[in-house]
């Protein structure tokens, strides 16, 4: 089962032109990158449905997260 952390910050991927358009309600921005613990997927979306589907269908031990708002 996935525990979830939550954190203070984890990096903004979107940028400021993103949040002007009603189209860009479902996009989503993901940076994938190996590291010495493994790969990190940080996922960014202006709904936070969106990126928490898909980070649990990797089903991953632990998923950080940011409360925004």
């Amino acid at each position: 089962m996935t525990e979830y952390r939550f954190k203070d910050s984890i990096p903004d991927l979107f940028h400021p032109t993103d949040y002007d358009v009603a189209e860009n309600a479902r996009r989503l921005r993901i940076r994938i990158r190996h590291t010495d613990d493994g790969v990190e997927i940080i996922g960014d979306a202006l709904s936070a449905s969106i990126i928490e589907e898909l980070l649990e269908k990797l089903d991953p031990a632990v998923i950080e997260q940011m409360l925004c708002g």
